[in-house]
C-alpha cells in the first residue's frame, strides 16, 4: 500500500556491494595481491593458478550468499561462550 507523495525510489546500486569480478572487493584486492607478490617477488608461476582456485571459491560463496565474507569476518571476532 503506497501513500501518495512517500514514495522515495531507492536505485540498486545503493544497497547492493561492490564486486570485482563477482567477488566482494576487499577479499579480490588482498588475493590480486598476494598472487602479484608470490608471483613476481618469487617467480612462482604456481601462485596464478591458486589465485585463479581461490578467486573461484570466492565466486561460488558470493553466488551463494552475498554477504558470506562480512558474515564470516564477524563469526570469526566473537567469542566462543559455550565452551566446557
Amino acid at each position: 500500500m503506497a501513500i501518495e507523495g512517500f514514495e522515495i525510489p531507492i536505485h540498486k546500486s545503493l544497497t547492493e556491494q561492490i564486486l570485482i569480478g563477482g567477488v566482494p572487493r576487499s577479499i579480490a584486492l588482498v588475493n590480486g595481491t598476494l598472487v602479484a607478490a608470490l608471483g613476481l617477488g618469487l617467480h612462482s608461476f604456481l601462485a596464478f593458478p591458486v589465485g585463479i582456485l581461490i578467486h573461484l571459491l570466492a565466486l561460488a560463496a558470493t553466488r551463494t550468499d552475498p554477504d558470506f565474507f562480512s558474515c564470516f569476518r564477524r563469526h570469526i571476532k566473537q567469542k566462543n561462550l559455550y565452551t566446557a
